[in-house]
């Protein structure tokens, strides 16, 4: 018997990490069952709501967290399934829309408990300017409020400016000057990895050492953002391929006469890749503060102790001293250490061949490489992707196409 082939539309942004996770988690379904959609997709659905409602299809999975969507959807007699963020105020979701939400609160709570677990006792969230389109933005708003005055602490909020070519000058002078009258150290929950990323470039802009003074999180676990930063950024992984396996289970249900007017899933994160922007330390002495700030921009850049007691201004003896007093390592120990640190991400999460990754990460070979780990870890690189393989957390090839 011959299936019936549903024609889906899939309306999301596509240059969002949120919105192409969720439809990779579309397509896992799909690969997973028998299904069997004709999928549209746009790069940005928005350049084409008008009319969406005289599409001649069968079903509809959307982002609606934009509020054109939700608007022009409503005009919608197909079957379908909203995807978004979730509303601390049940009267904020889109009626009787089945929808599929990231839990904000969650998402905020799971980074607030890192933060504390790291030692910090004052807080604050880079967000977004208020606006129809940052919804989402603003419930994290309201969840790092809330967490706040449970914990009875005084955390401050800025939204900062939206992200233009020429405003990019004004904003990261405005965030310096932010950064500069808020207490340290501090731990900042930014709204995304991208704000994350914009907050850590100011960090480095005034000299603010990440994460000794500042402490930065953000949310996405965003690939593009961990290349784009001298600093790995530390994240916050939402379930987005969750809600995008968990909406098209959904619209599958509704195409075979399923009724879920109302239904709402809140989906939770799926974890936090801690890296160095949120690792704090407090090591009491400023100059192993100094130096530690350098080490994270640059220690992949090859540079050696000499170069760091240069930056600090002190002879490489007194560095040496200040290092072992403060954390019983050299200076030489620490970079390694980083380096160290960088390659096993790397490893884990990016698809990368060990020879790329030994030169991404400043060691002089690939021999030197194996050779650390062999020293630090007693297994060679490869040996390390193959533990996390065997512990469910296989990395990616060096052929994949993401």
């Amino acid at each position: 018997m011959t299936r019936t082939v549903h024609r889906i539309a899939l309306l999301f942004n596509g240059n969002k990490i949120f919105d192409r996770d969720i439809i990779a988690g579309i397509g896992e379904y799909l690969s997973s069952t028998r299904a069997s959609w004709d999928l549209f997709l746009e790069e940005d659905f928005r350049c084409r709501l008008q009319g969406i409602e005289r599409w001649q299809g069968h079903g509809i999975i959307a982002d609606f967290d934009d509020p054109a969507a939700c608007e022009a959807l409503s005009r919608v007699s197909l079957p379908v399934v909203a995807v978004g963020g979730s509303y601390a105020d049940q009267a904020d979701y889109p009626g009787d829309t089945p929808y599929v939400a990231t839990d904000n609160f969650k998402l905020v709570k799971l980074a607030y408990d890192h933060l504390i677990e790291a030692g910090l006792q004052r807080f604050a969230c880079f967000s977004l300017p208020q606006a129809d389109v940052n919804r989402w933005a603003q419930e994290r708003e309201k969840a790092f409020a809330s967490l706040m005055q449970r914990d009875g602490m005084q955390g401050e909020i800025y939204r900062g400016v939206g992200t233009s070519a020429p405003s990019w000058d004004t904003a990261v002078e405005q965030q310096i000057a932010w950064l500069q009258t808020l207490p340290k150290p501090i731990g900042i929950i930014a709204v995304t990895d991208a704000r994350a990323r914009q907050l850590l470039q100011a960090c480095l802009c005034a000299g603010i050492a990440v994460p000794e003074q500042v402490a930065l999180i953000g949310i996405d676990n965003d690939p593009l953002a961990r290349i784009l930063t001298r600093v790995p950024l530390s994240s916050v992984i939402q379930g987005t391929r969750e809600m995008g396996r968990t909406a098209a289970h959904l619209l599958h249900q509704m195409l075979h006469g399923g009724r879920l007017a109302g239904t709402r899933i809140l989906v939770p994160p799926a974890g936090i890749n801690v890296l160095a922007s949120s690792r704090h330390e407090a090591p009491s002495h400023p100059h192993v503060m100094q130096a530690m700030h350098f080490i994270r921009q640059y220690a992949c850049q090859g540079i050696k102790t000499e170069q760091v007691a240069d930056y600090v201004g002190v002879s490489r003896s007194s560095l040496e001293w200040y290092f072992r007093r403060e954390l019983g390592r050299s200076v030489h120990d620490e970079i390694l250490r980083f380096k160290l640190g960088v390659a096993k991400d790397m490893l884990q999460h990016e698809a990368h061949s060990i020879a790329e990754i030994a030169v991404s990460c400043g060691f002089t070979s690939v021999q030197y490489m194996h050779a650390v780990f062999k020293r630090e870890l007693g297994c060679t690189p490869r040996e390390y992707q193959d533990r996390l393989a065997q512990a469910g957390q296989s990395p990616p090839t060096a052929n994949t196409i993401n």
